[in-house]
């Protein structure tokens, strides 16, 4: 039987791409406990990867005396992950759409792509150095979800 509460937890972390490997090993056993599909599991990891490795490349320029900092929820009908590194942050909607034409073969682009593909939500703080990410077990309605969260800013 899953939990009722929400885990929720709060980690620092080095800006290093292989410090993070061991803390997917805290968060995504809590989506298995809470009874999550092996998609679900398969996609949170993957934008986590894909967030962290932005944070630490492009965030924090792979300077290991940084530090990413990762916040998380998990409950019975969704995980929500933010994560914030120290750069100077950036405008995701500058990055061009690496399916198309010129970017095709840019690789520039490409985990934004698959964090927005895999998460339900994915929105960035006006800085651009935070990124928070929902998943649903359940996808609902999301021109819902995104009117209501509208609404409530």
């Amino acid at each position: 039987m899953a939990p009722e509460t929400p885990t929720r937890h709060s980690i620092v972390v080095q800006s290093c791409p292989s410090a993070v490997t061991r803390q997917w090993a805290w968060i995504l056993p809590k989506l298995k406990a809470h009874n999550f599909s092996e998609d679900d599991i398969f996609a949170v990891h993957l934008a986590l990867e894909e967030a962290f490795i932005n944070a630490v490349k492009h965030g924090n320029k792979m300077d290991p005396e940084k530090e990413v900092k990762i916040e998380y929820s998990v409950g019975a009908e969704r995980v929500e992950i933010s994560m914030t590194d120290e750069g100077r942050g950036f405008d995701p909607d500058a990055v061009p759409d690496p399916r198309c034409g010129e970017n095709l073969y840019k690789a520039d682009g490409r985990g934004l792509l698959l964090m927005r593909s895999y998460m339900d939500i994915v929105e960035f703080n006006k800085r651009g150095n935070r990124v928070r990410m929902v998943r649903y077990k359940e996808r609902p309605n999301l021109k819902k979800i995104e009117m209501e969260g509208k609404l409530s800013r």
